[in-house]
């Protein structure tokens, strides 16, 4: 067991709460019998106090007990799925704080009904081990719904870089060598462009930061918004003074919540710092109020910020439901191996509602209608015709053949230059209601195309689909359940006239 100083409180509390009870002691009872305060016991049984060896001596007097037996972390049987929940693995690496959930309360709940809770605790950590889930995927999983409830918008975050701006007299966009110079002379970094480059095992990485010395390696491989994104970061989180952090880019090991929530932090301050607030409100206005979708403007607002696709479209993330209102999105990124016919869904992001296109984890296959997946197959025309120069724009409107739901899906996709026939791209897509319809203008550009999508191949029954790449087994067997189901429904209905 963790025997760590608040478990201890809390395992006390909770015997003296249950000892107090099989005595059918009320609090009032206690205090009279111990010549302690009703607050001060009360406090003790919600795990907020431990008392001191002569008011334990007091307590355990009047409830008839040995002194050791209540000091003892050893548990009744109706206590011990308790402790079990205390040393649980899964719990300890739930960051509860973060969402305001308050441990002890759990625990309270837990000792109310021990055997279904601990039941469910087992059950969620058996979900984890046969998903082959680790404590990353909660950290990361937890981050993303920290960043949902926020709707991806941190306004303190955005007021420090405003501070940083006029602290460090910033007018403009700042380019790599301005931020590297930042990173050197205000913060003492030692910079490394060699080192990542030239190991074999090594040149996969962007970034590695030695907190000794301050020594930063950086990839000089690296396109230049990619280094200034990672100067900027580093900026980031210096001028937070956030302490628990990510040694290398990208990540080898996620060690503990408290680092990817820094991560985030970082990241987040890294794109406000490049991709200014106020000027890019003022170029989405611009570009929402055209009556038609204009791939070019698109890229001219992201090149004015010399911005990478990911950091542009993640930026807009912020943005969008903060100043205009439009929090019915999700965001996308898929990774892709051409030679292997791989798509990966590398990160995502709900806002307002879990949207449906998202993670699906059972080795199933992603819809090939999506743009996200489609814009690859555009992508590798242009490369193979050598009129490859930069990110490629895809719009869609997508409408789910499930739900009904409609989304209006903008994608960026580039290819990943130090690795051959890999690709990439980033997607926005916005849930097509009254908002949408009423500030984005161009919503009904007729010469944006519309598809019937779905989610996986293997849920999805749209005939003679000429993207499907898998039998819809899954949707089957649903429906063989659902005759079934319908089947002893309707069997139940006739006999039970029969019998009337």
């Amino acid at each position: 067991m963790h025997n760590n100083e608040q478990n201890i409180r809390l395992i006390f509390g909770l015997k003296l709460r249950q000892l107090r009870q099989d005595n059918k002691l009320s609090l009032v009872e206690l205090s009279e019998k111990s010549g302690l305060s009703v607050s001060y016991l009360n406090e003790i049984e919600k795990g907020k106090k431990y008392p001191k060896a002569e008011k334990i001596a007091a307590i355990s007097a009047a409830l008839g007990v040995s002194y050791d037996k209540l000091v003892s972390l050893k548990t009744s049987k109706a206590l011990s799925p308790v402790a079990r929940f205390l040393e649980n693995n899964f719990i300890q690496e739930l960051p509860l704080e973060v969402f305001g959930i308050d441990k002890k309360k759990i625990v309270e709940l837990v000792s109310n009904a021990p055997e279904k809770v601990t039941a469910f605790i087992s059950t969620l950590n058996k979900i984890a081990r046969d998903y082959d889930m680790t404590s990353e995927h909660f950290y990361f999983a937890a981050v993303r719904s920290y960043q949902e409830m926020h709707e991806n918008y941190f306004e303190e975050i955005e007021q420090a870089v405003e501070k940083f701006r006029a602290e460090y007299k910033v007018n403009g966009p700042l380019g790599v060598d301005e931020l590297k110079n930042i990173v050197v002379n205000k913060f003492g970094y030692n910079i490394d462009e060699k080192k990542l480059g030239s190991v074999p095992s090594l040149e996969n990485l962007r970034s590695v930061y030695l907190s000794k010395g301050k020594r930063f390696m950086i990839n000089n491989k690296l396109a230049g918004s990619q280094q200034a994104f990672i100067y900027a970061k580093e900026i980031g989180y210096q001028y937070l003074g956030l302490k628990e952090r990510a040694y290398t880019t990208p990540w080898n090991k996620a060690n503990s919540f408290e680092q990817v929530l820094s991560n985030m932090k970082a990241s987040y301050f890294a794109g406000a710092l490049l991709i200014n607030r106020d000027r890019l409100v003022k170029d989405l206005k611009s570009f929402f109020d055209a009556k038609k979708f204009d791939s070019e403007k698109l890229l001219a607002m992201m090149d004015k910020f010399e911005a990478s696709p990911e950091m542009f479209m993640h930026r807009l993330t912020n943005i969008i439901p903060r100043y205009f209102g439009l929090n019915n999105l999700f965001f996308l990124r898929f990774n892709n191996n051409l030679n292997a016919e791989e798509f990966s869904l590398s990160k995502e992001l709900h806002l307002s509602q879990l949207h449906q296109p998202h993670r699906n984890e059972l080795n199933e296959h992603y819809c090939r209608r999506w743009i996200s997946i489609g814009v690859f197959q555009k992508l590798e025309e242009i490369k193979k015709q050598k009129k490859y120069k930069g990110p490629v724009v895809a719009v869609q409107r997508s409408k789910y053949a499930d739900s009904g739901n409609e989304y209006f899906c903008i994608t960026l996709a580039r290819r990943l230059g130090r690795t051959p026939h890999a690709n990439l791209s980033v997607t926005i897509g916005f849930l097509v209601n009254n908002d949408f319809k009423k500030k984005v203008v161009f919503w009904d550009d007729e010469n944006v195309p519309q598809r019937i999508v779905n989610e996986t191949c293997e849920r999805c029954g749209i005939a003679d689909c000429k993207e499907r790449v898998a039998k819809p087994y899954v949707l089957e067997k649903q429906n063989r359940l659902r005759e079934v189901e319908n089947a002893v429904k309707e069997l139940m209905e006739k006999e039970s006239l029969v019998l009337s």
